[in-house]
């Protein structure tokens, strides 16, 4: 499993403080892989989700970071959203 993919479940786990998320949302970072947040957390996972967004490594880890606002992502092709809008704001809004 790719280093991008592990780093991004751990973020998003302190992010959550242990608490699972309402919804589903699958992450694909282009040429790394995929996980999956959900009721359980976040973990490497290619499951089937509500919603899921697709991005390359570097806007990803932008989004992670705080550089990079998952809206303006999305509104410049940067970020790919396919499914429930609102649960990919419902993240979006985690990672902010």
């Amino acid at each position: 499993m790719s280093d991008v993919i592990n780093q991004a479940v751990e973020a998003l786990n302190a992010k959550l403080g242990g608490e699972g998320f309402d919804g589903s949302v699958k992450v694909e970072i282009a040429g790394e892989g995929a996980l999956v947040v959900d009721s359980n957390g976040a973990r490497a996972s290619d499951d089937d989700a509500e919603c899921t967004l697709s991005a390359d490594a570097e806007t990803f880890q932008g989004m992670m970071d705080g550089s990079v606002n998952p809206t303006s992502a999305f509104m410049t092709g940067q970020l790919s959203v396919d499914g429930d809008m609102g649960a990919a704001m419902k993240l979006g809004t985690l990672l902010s």
